[in-house]
């Protein structure tokens, strides 16, 4: 059977870590680049299953990005939305001398490959969306064409996590004693209870792997005249998801259409219309003070409305809900997921 294999990369960028599934001996030959993007607080280590799981007509690959597990730590300019991890993307696949390849891309990893696609879309045969973030960026928006509810993108940025999880992450913490340490996190928010993933140790060492700070997670905020008094500032994580920066919304104007493929769980409470880290949902459910009305982000309408423009212009698009799985439908639903992954693979093969 295959093996996985890690490995650092030279790139034109920086030194990125990837991890592959290794072919048996004797099966080498022309293999079509599947290349998966992780989430926020997270790593290649999540892909470990789907990577072993594929084909070996397949070569798949699981990179880190900038900043989390062995990847370099270089600054995020988040005024480039998600473009310093999509052009790392790039400067890694020229350097592996892939010239197309699948992408599948996680949470925040969805917005990496919705930017990698809208810049190079000759290079992509098909893009694999699991639980992406808008394409209208994450938090600060309302209505399904993602309008901003202040100029300043109130309400989204490095200001809205939870400094009690960004200290116990910063500290290393690998217990349960508290609802915001990263193992609850992973057991709560990341997979929907009462399941707990296989591996936990391994996926919350890699969820340790983040690096915190202003450049990288959660990153630097500014204060805003505007509910809830946070607005993005330009450095990290969540200011490259802030929709300020972070917008694909014309994805439908491309010269090339690839199929994309839209699988989600249904009891995902991260990225949702009542999302638990959007700061207008936990306003309106009075978990937040002062709320003054802001309507929370209607994160799948947002999507499901760039995926029909994208689908109105040619473009094959597919929804796949997953019933009774939360954020990570690969990790807890691993045999539903992969047989849609194949089907998406095998339509971006023919095009």
């Amino acid at each position: 059977m295959r093996t996985l294999h890690t490995r650092r990369v030279a790139t034109a960028r920086l030194t990125q870590q990837i991890l592959e599934a290794v072919p048996r001996p004797g099966s080498e030959g022309p293999r079509e680049a599947v290349v998966f993007v992780h989430g926020n607080v997270s790593s290649s280590v999540f892909w470990q299953d789907t990577l072993l799981a594929l084909p070996e007509r397949y070569r798949p690959i699981a990179v880190d990005l900038r900043g989390f597990g062995g990847t370099d730590p270089l600054p995020v300019d988040a005024t480039r939305g998600l473009r310093d991890y999509a052009d790392d993307l790039a400067a890694l696949l020229d350097a592996l001398r892939v010239a197309r390849a699948h992408l599948v891309g996680w949470s925040m990893g969805g917005g990496v490959v919705l930017q990698y696609l809208r810049d190079r879309p000759a290079a992509t045969a098909s893009l694999t969306l699991v639980n992406p973030v808008s394409p209208y960026g994450f938090g600060g928006t309302h209505g399904e064409e993602g309008l901003l509810n202040a100029p300043d993108g109130a309400g989204s940025g490095g200001g809205t996590a939870n400094p009690d999880f960004v200290r116990l992450l910063r500290e290393g913490d690998r217990g349960e004693g508290s609802p915001l340490s990263p193992r609850q996190v992973l057991a709560t928010c990341y997979v929907k209870p009462p399941a707990r993933p296989a591996r936990e140790d391994e996926l919350v060492a890699s969820m340790l792997t983040t690096r915190v700070g202003d450049d990288h997670y959660p990153g630097d905020s500014t204060a805003s005249d505007t509910w809830p008094g946070v607005a993005p500032g330009s450095r990290g994580v969540l200011n490259c998801l802030a929709p300020t920066h972070f917008r694909v919304d014309d994805l439908h104007t491309l010269p090339v259409l690839p199929p994309v493929t839209w699988i989600r769980g249904e009891d995902d409470v991260i990225v949702s219309d009542t999302s638990l880290f959007d700061l207008a949902h936990l306003g309106a459910t009075g978990a937040l003070p002062g709320w003054d009305g802001t309507p929370a982000q209607p994160m799948l309408a947002q999507t499901r409305h760039a995926l029909g423009l994208y689908a109105r212009a040619g473009g094959r698009v597919r929804e796949i809900a997953v019933p009774g799985a939360g954020h990570a439908v690969h990790v807890e639903r691993p045999r539903e997921f992969g047989a849609a992954l194949l089907e998406t693979l095998s339509e971006g093969a023919r095009t």
